[in-house]
This record gives C-alpha cells, sequence and structure tokens, in this order.
C-alpha cells in the first residue's frame, strides 16, 4: 500500500513500526457545535482508511480526541448560561449521533483534553526543563527557532512566517515573547470565570497544540505510524505538534502524515468562521447519512470538493444503484432456486474476483476511493447481468458476500432502508385489483394479492395518501 506523505511531498511505501499493528492519530472535532459537512470529511476518509487496514490484516489502534477546551467552548457556554463542561458534553453526544448515521465507527480511545491535563502539563514541564520553553506572568511560550526542523511539514520557512506559528497572539503577547514566533504552550487565567486548572506557572489552560501531542503520547507512544486531519491543520497546528513532540520524545513524531482536502462552497472553503457551512445535523433531515459518506468518498481525499446540490444528486444516484443491486440478491436469497449454483453462475462467481482485485489496486494506491466505488459498480453490473429470474439462492448468497465484502470497507450499504422499486404495469395491475377487493369488502383475495407480492418481495403499506410500494 502506498500513501501520500504530506511530509516527504511524494507516495511512499506504508511500512508500520511493528508488523501487523498500526498506531494512528486522527485531530478530532472542538465540541462547541454540531459539525459540518467539511468538518465530516476526515471523520469519514480516516475512518475508512482505519477500515481498509483492518481488511488488508492490520490491528489499528484508532486515536481521535475530543477538545474540550477552547474559547469557543467557554464563549458558547456563557451565551446559553451554563458551564463549559455541559457544552462539550452536549456536543460530544450529538457528535456520536452525527459519525454514527455517516457509518463512522468509535474510535479505539476517544481522548478529552480535560481527561489529559496532568499529563500536558508534565509534557510543558519537561519542555521548560529541557530549555525549549519558557515561562512569563503564568503564560508558557515554545521557543520556535530552537527546533531546527520547524516548517518541515508545511514547507513554510521560518524566517518568513512572522506571526504565523503563533495562536491567537496579541501586541500584549508579543511584549511577553522572546520571539514574535513562539507560540502558547499554556495559558494564564485572564479572568475568574473562564476554566482553569492549578500548575506549577499558577491558574491556567494549555494551548491547543499541546493538548494533541500529550494525547497521541499517552495512547500511542513516541513515535505514530500515522497521523491525519484536514488540510487546514497542517500549519500552524501539525507543524508546532511535530516541534513539541520531537523536543520533547527525541524521536520522529509521525512517520506518515495524512491530510485531506476542503469542502468548498463556490469555490470558498466552508468554515463556521465564513458562516457557508452546512451542518451534518441540517442534511440528515433531507439525505441519509450514507449519501453523505458517498459524496465524500466519490472524490480523491487529496483534492477539493465542491459541495452543491448537484453532487448530492450524483451521490443519492450512485448509492440507489448499489442499494438495488443488494435488494434484488436479497430477494433472490429468499425466493431464488435451492441447490447448487449452475456452471455459469459459478464462472460468474469466480470473476468476481477481477473487481476484488480492481478495489484493492484502488485503496492501495493512496486511498483511491472514487476508483474504489467504480470498482464496485462494475462489480454491480457484472453481478446484475449474471442474476437471471431463475437464479440459485446459492449464487445470490455469494454475490452478496462480495458486495457486501467491498461496500463495507468503504463503509457503505451498512444500514437497512427501503427502496421504493419501478412499478411494473402488471404488479401495479394486481396492486389495483386489491384496492377494488378491499373496497368490496373481500378482504380474503386482497390479503391473496399481498401474500403473492410478498413472494416477490414487494411489501405494500397503505397510508392515508395510498398505497406505498417498497421492496425491502
Amino acid at each position: 500500500m502506498r500513501i501520500y506523505n504530506t511530509l516527504t511531498r511524494r507516495k511512499e511505501e506504508f511500512v508500520p513500526q511493528e508488523e501487523g499493528k498500526v498506531k494512528m492519530y486522527v485531530c478530532g472535532p472542538t465540541v462547541y457545535n454540531y459539525f459540518h459537512i467539511g468538518n465530516a470529511r476526515p471523520f469519514v476518509v480516516f475512518d475508512t482508511m482505519r477500515k481498509y487496514l483492518e481488511y488488508r490484516g492490520y490491528k489499528v489502534k484508532f486515536v481521535q480526541n475530543f477538545t474540550d477546551v477552547d474559547d469557543k467552548i467557554i464563549n458558547r457556554a456563557k451565551e446559553e448560561g451554563v458551564s463549559a463542561g455541559e457544552i462539550s458534553e452536549k456536543y460530544i453526544e450529538e457528535y456520536y449521533k452525527d459519525a454514527a448515521a455517516l457509518n463512522v465507527r468509535k474510535a479505539t480511545v476517544h481522548p478529552k483534553v480535560t481527561e489529559t491535563m496532568d499529563d500536558i502539563i508534565k509534557f510543558v514541564q519537561d519542555l521548560i526543563d529541557k530549555g525549549y520553553a519558557y515561562e512569563v506572568d503564568g503564560d508558557v511560550y515554545y521557543r520556535t527557532r530552537m527546533f531546527e526542523g520547524y516548517g518541515k511539514l508545511s514547507g513554510k520557512n521560518v524566517d518568513e512566517l512572522r506571526l504565523g506559528a503563533s495562536e491567537r497572539t496579541s501586541s500584549a503577547d508579543d511584549e511577553k515573547k522572546e520571539d514574535p514566533l513562539d507560540f502558547a504552550l499554556w495559558k494564564a487565567r485572564k479572568e475568574d470565570s473562564e476554566i482553569a486548572w492549578e500548575s506549577p506557572w499558577g491558574m491556567g489552560r494549555p494551548g491547543w497544540h499541546i493538548e494533541c501531542s500529550a494525547m497521541s503520547k499517552k495512547y500511542l507512544g513516541d513515535t505514530l505510524d500515522i497521523h491525519a486531519g484536514g488540510e487546514d491543520l497542517q500549519f500552524p497546528h501539525h507543524e508546532n505538534e511535530i516541534a513539541q513532540s520531537e523536543a520533547h520524545n527525541g524521536k520522529q513524531f509521525a512517520n506518515y502524515w495524512m491530510h485531506n482536502g476542503y469542502i468548498n462552497i463556490d469555490g470558498v472553503k466552508m468554515s463556521k468562521s465564513l458562516g457557508n457551512f452546512k451542518t451534518v445535523r441540517d442534511l440528515l433531515s433531507q439525505y441519509d447519512g450514507e449519501v453523505l459518506r458517498f459524496l465524500i468518498l466519490s472524490g480523491q481525499y487529496r483534492g477539493p470538493i465542491d459541495f452543491n446540490p448537484e453532487i448530492l444528486q450524483q451521490s443519492q444516484n450512485g448509492l440507489k444503484r448499489m442499494r438495488n443491486a443488494k435488494s434484488n440478491l436479497k430477494h433472490l436469497m429468499a425466493n431464488g432456486v435451492d441447490g447448487d449454483m449452475t456452471a455459469a453462475e459459478a464462472e460468474a462467481v469466480e470473476g468476481f474476483d477481477k473487481y476484488r482485485q480492481k478495489f484493492i489496486e484502488a485503496m492501495d494506491d493512496d486511498l483511491n476511493t472514487a476508483d474504489a466505488i467504480s470498482a464496485v459498480f462494475e462489480l454491480v453490473t457484472a453481478i446484475n447481468t449474471a442474476a437471471g429470474p431463475n437464479a440459485t439462492k446459492a449464487f445470490a448468497k455469494a454475490a452478496m458476500d462480495v458486495l457486501m465484502e467491498l461496500a463495507s470497507v468503504l463503509g457503505l450499504l451498512q444500514q437497512e432502508v427501503e427502496e421504493k422499486v419501478e412499478i411494473e404495469p402488471e404488479i401495479q395491475a394486481l396492486i389495483d385489483e386489491r384496492q377494488e377487493a378491499r373496497k368490496a369488502k373481500d378482504y380474503a383475495r386482497a390479503d391473496e394479492i399481498r401474500d403473492q407480492l410478498a413472494a416477490q418481495g414487494i411489501t405494500l403499506k397503505d397510508t392515508p395518501q395510498g398505497v406505498q410500494v417498497i421492496r425491502k
């Protein structure tokens, strides 16, 4: 398997530190609101990476944090008149709901900043002891220029950065720093209402970057196999993580860095600060989560996606094509011919392996989910061609196994949904006859027709709006 490593700017063969095991850290959400479809992209992409690594036989320890200490959380808490803890806990639960709708599995560990405070404080103190950090009036800053490799991930020249490395800087902060490039590891409490913890430097709270360095070290050790996140985190967040962690641990922080591209609206990156975002929660009122997941996986993960109604409709249509194949196979598994597969069916099933190999080749090429989906579509076409009206149950089961094997890696076809079917003239005639029988109170004939249609995989639901025809 080859991965595009942001650190080296080329595709590299993936070789984990320990054979058969992968340590993977993905930056998680700041929990002060529902996440939008742009936030969802790294959740879906790297959940898929995890699933594929497991499919290929790796045991993956997957860590994704919750940032539950942040100015945005504090401000939201003040607006609502509740504690910061109440805000973060609420939106952690809401995250789980929306992530589940997208078929994103829970991480092996979901650490929280508030539960890692002792580790963070020790990490900062160790950096002070090593000379990489210094304290001023209760604030602790990292000496950016002291780390020789600063800028190696983002490709930025330290002499041209000026304030870029710093987080939420102000002129007052600059006056306290040895260098404008230095960034905060620990922030002194500025007001009594601000959440804070006791530390060797007084009451305060950690800076954003140190949190991930401490959490990843606690659960995955000094060196990660894969560190991943959105493209916007390359600088300063991931650059600062590298500086802190490598200065602290004396080892390379991560061997492979993966970054997904933006989701744009009208060519502009979707973000809460610009107000041009669509929350997953809102979108789920119109589309089911697998449609959104399909949309995210339909493009190469490092490139941008332009979010619009057309791409949503395309995703819905593409997913429906897969779902129809699954639905047809379920019907054949229940109603097909008993006994062994025919010779033609056995040959068809053997031929399905070439689509499996196409799928693997695509996913091995830097997680090319777009081509992997194309391979699944080719498989669907082959299944539909081979699945005649007299197909055996054995063939349907074998075909279903291959389809679900590949779809499961992509996190698709996992939800049981009812799909509307095209109503053929003969089916409509039976439906009409049943309606007439019900009007005539000939319930025996009405039930007979219902059973007849059910045997064909068609269910009728009587609603106030009329008869709904579905295939489960």
